[in-house]
C-alpha cells in the first residue's frame, strides 16, 4: 500500500496573501501526479503577527481557495493559515479532503520567542488524518522541538497510532541544525516516516529560511532534502516498508505508557 506527497518548498511574499494563492495554485497546477499536497506554515501569509488585520475565518477566501484547489486536482491540500475562530486566533492547519470536508490542527505550541503566544492561542487537541489505510500526525513547527506532543502511542489492538509524522513550518536556518536533528529523531524514536516542508527566503522581518524540508523513514535515513532552493518534490511512501521495520525492531512497543491530559480552552 503506498501513498504519494508532494512537497512545495518555497519563497513567500510577506503578508500578500494574493500573491502567494496565485504561485501555489501555478505550482500544483505543475504537478503530474500526486495523492497529498504540503504547502508550508502559514503558507498565504509567511510567519506574520498580525492576526488581527490578516486572520480570516474558516469560511473566508483562502480555505475556499484549498477547497477548490483540492477538488479541481483531486488531492488532499494541507498547510497552516490564521484563521479567527469564536473570537481566537489560530495558527490552525487546514487538511482539506477533494470533497469539501476538512479536518484541522491548531499549534499546540505558540513560539513565544517571537511573541506567538500574544496573538495565537494555543491548540489542545491532535489529529491524526486517516488515508487509504495510512494514519498522518499533523503538526505545525515549533511543535517539532515537544517530543511528548509527538509520540507515538499504541492503540487497543497493539497497532501503532501513527504512520507519518508531518510538519508545516517557517523555521530559520540560524537554527537549522535543530530542525534536520529533530525531524531526525522524531523518525527514529517514533519508528514513522517524518514529512518537513519549510519555506524558503527572507521574511518580511529579514530572517532567512533555507528550507531543508526532509522526508525521512522509520529508521532515520534521509529520503529527501532540500536546501535553500525552490522546489516541487514528489515521493511515493510504502506502507509494507514500514511494516517490516516495525516487525523486525519493534522499539516503539517498549516505551514508556503515558497519557496526554488536554486543558479547556
Amino acid at each position: 500500500m503506498s501513498l504519494t506527497f508532494t512537497l512545495i518548498q518555497t519563497n513567500l511574499q510577506w503578508e500578500d496573501k494574493a500573491a502567494n494563492l496565485q504561485m501555489l495554485e501555478a505550482k500544483i497546477n505543475s504537478i503530474q501526479k500526486t495523492e497529498v499536497v504540503v504547502l508550508p506554515e502559514m503558507f498565504s501569509t509567511g510567519f506574520s503577527m498580525k492576526p488581527e488585520q490578516l486572520a480570516e475565518t474558516m469560511d473566508g477566501p483562502s480555505v475556499e481557495w484549498m477547497k477548490k484547489i483540492s477538488t479541481q486536482h483531486k488531492i488532499i491540500l494541507t498547510g497552516s493559515l490564521m484563521i479567527k475562530d469564536n473570537n481566537h486566533y489560530f495558527n490552525r492547519l487546514i487538511w482539506m479532503l477533494p470533497n469539501g470536508s476538512l479536518g484541522y490542527y491548531d499549534k499546540r505550541h505558540c513560539f513565544a520567542y517571537a511573541g506567538e503566544d500574544k496573538h495565537y492561542t494555543a491548540g489542545n487537541k491532535r489529529l491524526i488524518a486517516q488515508v487509504k489505510g495510512w494514519k498522518i500526525n499533523l503538526q505545525v513547527c515549533y511543535d517539532l522541538r515537544f517530543p511528548v506532543w509527538a509520540r507515538q502511542e499504541q492503540n487497543e489492538n497493539g497497532s501503532a497510532e501513527y504512520d507519518v509524522l508531518l510538519y508545516v513550518a517557517n523555521w530559520p536556518e540560524r537554527r537549522n541544525h535543530a530542525w534536520k536533528t529533530l525531524l531526525t529523531a522524531r523518525a527514529i524514536e517514533n519508528q514513522s516516516y517524518v514529512i518537513g516542508v519549510n519555506r524558503v527566503g527572507n521574511d518580511g522581518n529579514e530572517i532567512y529560511h533555507s528550507g531543508d524540508s526532509m522526508v525521512i523513514d522509520p529508521l532515520g535515513e534521509i529520503l529527501y532534502q532540500k536546501q535553500h532552493d525552490e522546489d516541487v518534490f514528489t515521493i511515493t511512501l510504502e506502507k509494507e516498508k514500514l511494516e517490516q521495520i516495525r516487525n523486525k525492531f519493534p522499539f516503539w512497543k517498549d516505551a514508556d505508557q503515558f497519557r496526554i491530559m488536554n486543558e479547556e480552552l
